[in-house]
């Protein structure tokens, strides 16, 4: 990371960051160029590694990239806010809390660990606990993505007095 400086390496505030963050953006290799999507998610952190549970119909480009390459890049962020440089253009940029990882996404088959997916994704979401059964995770893909490498970074708002 370059900016060494706005690095954040405490887990608990890489978890704060990823509870807050709204979407997943979620970057798969197609071809020539990447593709992005941004999705609903949830997660669990164990043993060091990131675990992202997705969910997608049953088809679509996004499946099909990852049977063909199911390495991927994540990227979430939060409290994005632009700063203002006055009469100075250079000086303008943006506040944001932003987590990005590297992993490897599987389309899962289990039935049990789709459930246990929908589940945590739901949490996530609504702040809901549901109970998912197997009848409803037929209509939909069940996607985890394992992240063991990751890392975050932020650059605060500072205060009037300090700008």
């Amino acid at each position: 990371m370059r900016r060494k400086d706005r690095e954040i390496t405490a887990t608990d505030e890489i978890m704060q960051i990823i509870e807050k963050a709204k979407y997943l953006h979620l970057g798969l290799f197609d071809d020539v160029f990447p593709y992005v999507v941004p999705l609903h998610y949830g997660y669990e952190f164990k043993d060091g590694k990131l675990f992202f549970y997705l969910h997608s119909a049953e088809e679509g480009h996004k499946l099909d990239l990852i049977r063909k390459n199911p390495n991927v890049c994540i990227e979430l962020e939060c409290d994005v806010e632009p700063i203002s440089g006055g009469d100075i253009p250079c000086k303008y940029g943006a506040a944001y809390w932003s987590v990005i990882g590297r992993g490897n996404a599987e389309i899962l088959t289990d039935a049990d660990e789709r459930i246990r997916g929908l589940e945590i994704l739901m949490q996530h979401q609504t702040g809901r606990s549901f109970q998912i059964d197997e009848a409803m995770t037929e209509s939909v893909e069940v996607i985890r993505i394992t992240v063991p490498e990751f890392t975050a970074k932020a650059r605060r708002l500072q205060m009037k007095s300090e700008a």
